[in-house]
């Protein structure tokens, strides 16, 4: 298949030094500003993401993301308030400080360029970006691709060694306006405005992708490719021979729900089918 925009070195070998990779997901607690949020004091939810994180180092993965899902319901991008990058940019930099493994940013719903923004000041290797090329409709209504602005944002501040991993028929949507494009067209979207990694998903958090939908995005783009929910310990053997990384949350917290605290004993027993699925 020939490409739809110009070569360019590996994201994960670059970021991780590896491919099959196993990602983290730290849900960070309400932050201020958001519905849930009970005035706890900062402090204790810098510490809640940093045992996390701590929690998914022991246990072996080899990467994190750090993700406000406490904030539910997200609001759009430019609704986003300012208090919100500067918690997270704080936290991101304290794991950064203790946990030396590379990192990511997602600011919950689709605000690439406050993610930008706190990758960029803590010294972040990645953002993950939900809708990257083409509007949909979802839970937060009409969200538009925040490529062409997020790129233009992130040339402007120095930040291009930031990566961009993108999904591609995103979760918690519509995937299109008019549903007129095949999966494999919206992968090659991505692909074209310049994302470094695109991730398939399920339905919802937590939900896996069908084998045929990580096909299909896979058959559309030359971009490494992850999985970007539903991944556990039953599925993770069939799914990881098919893709070049997975990001993980839900399954390896405490009972299995994501607002649970990271359970280091999952992590252990999900990398360790992941080292024998991968050779290691």
């Amino acid at each position: 298949m020939a490409g739809v925009y110009k070569p360019k070195e590996d994201a994960l070998l670059t970021i991780f030094g590896r491919k099959k990779v196993v990602i983290g997901v730290i849900h960070m607690r309400p932050l201020p500003g958001s519905p849930e949020y009970t005035g706890e004091p900062v402090e204790t939810i810098y510490q809640a993401a940093l045992q996390d994180a701590l929690s998914y180092r022991s246990g072996g993965v080899d990467g994190l993301i750090l993700e406000n899902h406490g904030d539910i319901p997200f609001v759009k991008p430019d609704e986003i308030g300012h208090e919100t990058s500067a918690v997270m940019a704080v936290a991101a930099r304290k794991i950064r400080e203790t946990v030396d493994l590379p990192m990511g940013i997602n600011v919950l719903a689709n605000a690439a360029i406050p993610a930008l923004a706190v990758a960029h000041a803590a010294g972040c290797a990645f953002i993950r970006v939900n809708q990257w090329a083409n509007a949909y409709v979802a839970n937060e209504g009409l969200v538009e691709g925040a490529a062409a602005r997020a790129m233009r944002y992130r040339a402007r501040i120095g930040a291009k060694a930031v990566r961009i991993f993108a999904d591609a028929h995103v979760k918690h949507g519509s995937h299109a306006i008019v549903a007129d494009r095949s999966v494999p067209e919206l992968a090659r979207d991505v692909e074209f405005f310049a994302a470094d990694a695109v991730i398939a998903t399920g339905q919802r958090t937590g939900d896996a992708p069908v084998i045929e939908e990580i096909q299909a995005i896979r058959s559309g783009s030359q971009l490494p490719l992850l999985v970007g929910s539903g991944v556990d310990e039953v599925n993770v053997a069939e799914i990881l021979p098919l893709v070049d990384g997975i990001i993980i949350a839900s399954a390896l917290k405490e009972e299995g729900v994501w607002w649970n605290p990271v359970s280091e004993a999952r992590v252990r027993r999900f990398m360790e089918i992941v080292r024998v699925s991968r050779g290691d």
